[in-house]
């Protein structure tokens, strides 16, 4: 679904792009994101006619009119009342001589078509075409798109009507930090204002504002807070929008101080990354104090997958798995968590890579898809050495990571070596696991016992003596009892699986 856009400049028709103004060209442009709510219609007011600070370093200023734009989304939610609304905007930036954009979506089909409800669907919305609008005005007037500002008339009720109803759903200090006063481009110059003042501001100079009936059905959390929990709290403390304020505003610096803390935390024990792939030392994270790690296993899973519906016990049971030195897990919206050999893997499923299908010479190494390799040697056996207890202390030692067996048995010419195929499980594959005395058991089976992820079972690598073949080992799970090592093996071949470089 496509938006609609119209542009209008401040005398009623379309916008065109101002030309030969200096002044214009290096002034970063300011988009007013107004609904025609109160409290919108008082932000684009005092931007036109007094002072507010945009976090430019400059604090309270006059901006100058030209920089000045109004964006209005209309959701098509309600019918003739956002046709009024939309029209009531564009009269009101017109009043005061600021161009204005009208934006129209269709948010309940887009709700509808992501499954997200459509109150989080608007909001995104919202911020999506004002980020477009900040980048379509900078590029016409040769400005930094980070320059632009994009203003909101969030106030101090919203602020403390978000603490709550962050606290109802369960939040970190993230979400009890509330509305902040400035992420990135975005500012609230009207975080220190109640809705009650910008209310009275505008019935003093007698401009009138349009109210959302929406704002009144407390199906909704915030109108269930605004109506039914911040009359309760305000009878015991009538203060209590400002406390919330002042509390928020600590727990927002301590945030900021702890995120920054976890990103430097994050870059020493990130091993590698990808797209949709992030490889840490889950040893040292183990390490970390909880509040830091918690923080790393959030931003990290973040970064491989923006979308993912991460919760805080999904990073608890991350932490867990750390702690215990393996496990694995699925997050929702596709992300798969692996602890294995000291390495936490977080892998996008979107990201998961092809099967794997080549020769494996012998000797020699083959790259998988996801990075690791298999490496394949002759070795000789030791003089006066036990084969078959060699090969089991060579297993135990390296957790079944890397395997000894005889080198005949398993199809390769001990004395000029051979190659080996390797793919993935195939259905209906079976193998003789290793001391299991030559009893089957099917690779689907012996994977899901030794709980590798569902989602990556499909692509366990299967060393086979050819493309037709027998199996001769899954790594790193089990080994072929037919290619054991016995006392008369005299060549030994050593399959690794080993990380990547």
């Amino acid at each position: 679904m496509t938006s609609v856009s119209r542009r209008y400049g401040p005398s009623g028709g379309r916008f065109e792009r101002p030309s030969g103004r200096a002044d214009v060209a290096l002034s970063a442009p300011v988009i007013l994101m107004v609904s025609g709510g109160a409290d919108s219609t008082a932000l684009l007011v005092l931007a036109a006619t007094s002072t507010l600070d945009i976090e430019d370093g400059r604090g309270q200023a006059r901006i100058a009119r030209e920089r000045l734009h109004v964006l209005h989304v209309n959701h098509q939610l309600r019918g003739i009342d956002a046709e009024e609304d939309e029209e009531f905007v564009r009269d009101l930036a017109r009043r005061y001589g600021i161009p204005c954009t009208i934006r129209r979506v269709d948010v309940a089909q887009i709700a509808s078509r992501t499954g997200d409800n459509v109150e989080n669907a608007g909001r995104e919305l919202r911020y999506a075409e004002a980020a477009r609008l900040a980048a379509e005005l900078s590029d016409e007037l040769g400005t930094p798109r980070s320059a632009a500002r994009i203003l909101t008339a969030h106030t101090a009720d919203d602020r403390a009507e978000t603490f709550f109803m962050n606290a109802i759903r369960g939040a970190g200090a993230a979400g009890l930090s509330s509305i902040p006063r400035r992420r990135n481009r975005i500012v609230r110059p009207l975080l220190d204002r109640t809705h009650e003042e910008l209310c009275d501001l505008l019935r003093m100079r007698g401009i009138v504002w349009r109210e959302d009936a929406t704002n009144e059905d407390t199906r909704y959390l915030r109108a269930y807070v605004r109506h039914e929990v911040m009359p309760v709290v305000r009878a015991r403390n009538p203060r209590v929008t400002a406390s919330l304020a002042a509390t928020c505003d600590i727990l927002s610096d301590e945030d900021a101080y702890l995120t920054s803390v976890a990103a430097r935390a994050q870059r020493e024990l990130t091993r590698r990354s990808g797209e949709g792939l992030v490889v840490l030392d889950a040893a040292r994270l183990a390490a970390l104090d909880v509040a830091i790690a918690r923080r790393v296993v959030r931003a990290s899973v973040l970064s491989v997958c923006p979308a993912a519906r991460l919760e805080a016990r999904h990073v608890a049971s991350v932490l867990r798995a750390v702690a215990a030195g393996e496990g694995s897990l699925t997050i929702p919206m596709g992300v798969s968590a692996r602890v294995r050999h000291g390495l936490l893997v977080l892998r996008a499923r979107s990201e998961v890579p092809a099967p794997v299908a080549a020769w494996l010479e012998v000797p020699g190494r083959l790259t998988l898809p996801d990075g690791r390799a298999l490496v394949a040697r002759l070795l000789p056996v030791p003089a006066g050495a036990d084969p078959a207890e060699l090969a089991r202390f060579h297993a135990l030692e390296w957790e079944g990571g890397s395997v000894l067996l005889d080198a005949r048995a398993a199809g390769v010419d001990p004395s000029r070596g051979g190659r080996l195929w390797v793919d993935v499980p195939h259905p209906g594959d079976v193998l003789c696991p290793l001391g299991m005395h030559g009893q089957s058991k099917k690779v689907s089976d012996l994977l899901g016992e030794a709980h590798v992820p569902l989602e990556e079972r499909a692509l366990a690598p299967v060393v086979r003596t050819s493309a037709t073949g027998s199996i001769v080992w899954v790594a790193p799970v089990r080994a072929d009892e037919r290619a054991r090592c016995v006392a008369t093996t005299d060549r030994f071949l050593e399959l690794s699986l080993v990380s990547a470089s």
